[in-house]
């Protein structure tokens, strides 16, 4: 399969074209598993990529990635079909994709939501928030101002209709752009501004917005701290009520493998961690510090900075977000996760340390400027629609243009696409590689007389978090300890010993202090990240014993002695 291209968003029937084509082709490295249909009966699926010659992916500590759970983000469904595309391409070429395969497994899920994604594709575009599905109620909304293209051109843009108490004028740097109108002013031109859209049983004076048929958030549908519909808008009528989101929660509970996880959104510019509803002192200490350098490292590979929700994305200072994916898989399932809101347009026009929501309340007209400017020289006009009239059939002669929101800031323009969402697979290869992974350091039989044998078996976490990832998980007893198992030829008989025994979680190195000193009671090297367990076992000489160390999430090694 040659490479596929990054500067178009792509349908579902292309999506999964590509991804049956990847595992046709690359039968070593790649899985396709349906794992749930969505509302509207479309398959949804998930790429195992690992390489299935040094084991399979359930044996090796894995790493989630998903995409496009919102119906409009565009650009997280190209994230993870980038992400395949580089992990196919570098294993064998590149040393650290190689060794992540030949170790670790990706779980990647390229669009969670395929029925709202093909309603932002079509050739007449319809924009909701998430899935297709009626809720909270299966009637038709009567009235208002229904979003939608008026005149055929493909764009969902916006209205602005000259209105005497309206409260925007013109700018006068540049006409294009809307100021707010001052407080006290009278007596000059002033405008409305609506989304472009049809109005049903207009009065000819009222206008409001028509109600969603639509309007279920599938993120706010995870179980981790879900809300009912007068608490959390759009969260459903139980906590995985919907297709899409039992057919991932399903998958990743029947994979305690998974170690980390990465959910791509648009758009902000920024690498989101749990909480959103709690600050972070409610959070073990531990797991903060170490979300902080996952996030520092992601910061360095990405550009992206790395922020709390809960203290620098809530949308609204006294209201919170739950039964979200990260908090979900970090509260539930006890693994560090992410939300990767892809592509800033305010960064690319040159506005620097901006605050996300913030500033769509408050920011200065220079900004404003900034972005016209990135739009008439990066965008080359394609940005920003000039406005022209138009005749509404309801309203009259109006104005349609603005924003071209879905391919400038929902997502990127198709030319800059691939340059926003290639530094992803770096980071995440990394992120994956930092997960725990048992490895057998020793194994003997040590002759004792009379075909008696002690087995020793010693076993150490390699990687750099802790066999349980988080204290989270640890606190809450998520992940079970190391089970060691002997398997004994026929004929043996085991004298001492257990053939499988539970025994405790390894350490990894996630949690050594910034200096190799033994300063300010700073706690020796002790071999918390390794394990010894001895059994005697009466066989023949020659005999053939099997042993095996496994734990959820850091995987499985086995090996084998012949006694003598």
């Amino acid at each position: 399969m040659s490479a596929i291209r990054f500067d178009t968003y792509y349908r579902y029937d292309e999506l999964v074209h590509f991804l049956t084509a990847w595992a046709e082709t690359h039968p070593d490295l790649v899985r396709l598993e349906p794992v749930g249909k969505s509302y509207e009966r479309r398959e949804i699926y998930v790429v195992r990529i690992t390489s299935y010659k040094t084991g399979m992916d359930v044996d090796k500590p894995a790493f989630w990635v998903d995409g496009n759970i919102h119906a409009t983000e565009l650009a997280g469904s190209a994230a993870c079909l980038h992400l395949i595309q580089r992990l196919l391409a570098g294993y064998g070429r590149d040393p650290e994709i190689t060794r992540c395969l030949d170790t670790r497994a990706f779980y990647v899920c390229p669009r969670v939501n395929p029925d709202g994604a093909e309603w932002a594709l079509a050739d007449v575009p319809k924009l909701i928030r998430s899935s297709t599905r009626p809720y909270p109620f299966d009637e038709e909304p009567i009235g208002g101002l229904n979003r939608e293209d008026v005149d055929g051109d493909g764009r969902i843009l916006s209205m602005r209709i000259a209105d005497s108490n309206g409260p925007w004028k013109l700018c006068s740097e540049d006409k294009r752009i809307l100021v707010r109108r001052d407080p006290t002013e009278t007596g000059g031109e002033y405008y409305r501004l609506l989304p472009e859209g049809r109005l049903e049983d207009h009065d000819g004076v009222t206008i409001r917005l028509q109600a969603r048929k639509e309007r279920l958030d599938l993120n706010r549908n995870f179980p981790a701290y879900w809300r009912t519909e007068n608490e959390q808008a759009g969260a459903g009528p139980f906590p995985t009520s919907e297709p899409e989101i039992a057919a991932i929660t399903g998958f990743i509970a029947r994979h305690p493998n998974i170690t980390g996880a990465c959910a791509f959104h648009t758009y902000s510019g920024v690498l989101l961690r749990p909480y959103s509803h709690l600050s972070d002192e409610q959070m073990p200490p531990e797991d903060l510090w170490t979300f902080q350098k996952i996030g520092a490292k992601g910061t360095e590979i990405t550009g992206y900075p790395a922020a709390s929700a809960y203290h620098e994305f809530r949308y609204h200072p006294k209201e919170v977000i739950t039964g979200d994916f990260d908090s979900w898989m970090y509260d539930h399932r006890g693994v560090y996760a992410w939300t990767v809101e892809i592509w800033s347009p305010q960064r690319q026009a040159g506005i620097g340390d901006y605050k996300y929501i913030e500033w769509y309340r408050e920011h200065p007209l220079e900004d404003d400027l900034k972005l016209m400017k990135w739009n008439d020289t990066v965008l080359k006009g394609k940005g920003f629609v000039d406005w022209y009239a138009f005749d509404h059939p309801q309203l009259g002669r109006v104005e349609l243009g603005g924003w071209n929101s879905l391919y400038t800031w929902t997502n990127p323009p198709h030319h800059l696409l691939e340059k926003e969402i290639a530094p992803f697979s770096r980071w995440l290869v990394w992120h994956a590689l930092i997960s725990p992974r048992l490895e057998i350091l020793q194994a003997s039989a040590v002759s004792l007389g009379e075909n008696t044998w002690r087995i020793r078996l010693v076993v150490q976490n390699s990687g750099w978090l802790p066999s349980y990832v988080t204290r989270m998980a640890k606190q809450k007893k998520l992940a079970r300890g190391v089970v060691c198992e002997i398997v004994l030829p026929p004929g043996a008989t085991l004298e001492t010993g257990k053939l499988r025994e539970e025994l405790n979680q390894l350490e990894g190195r996630a949690y050594k202090p910034a200096a190799a000193n033994t300063w300010a009671g700073s706690s020796a090297d002790e071999t918390d990240d390794r394990l010894k367990i001895e059994w005697v076992v009466r066989a023949a000489t020659g005999a053939l014993v099997k042993l095996s160390a496994r734990h959820e999430r850091a995987g499985t090694a086995r090996t084998e002695l012949h006694l003598e």
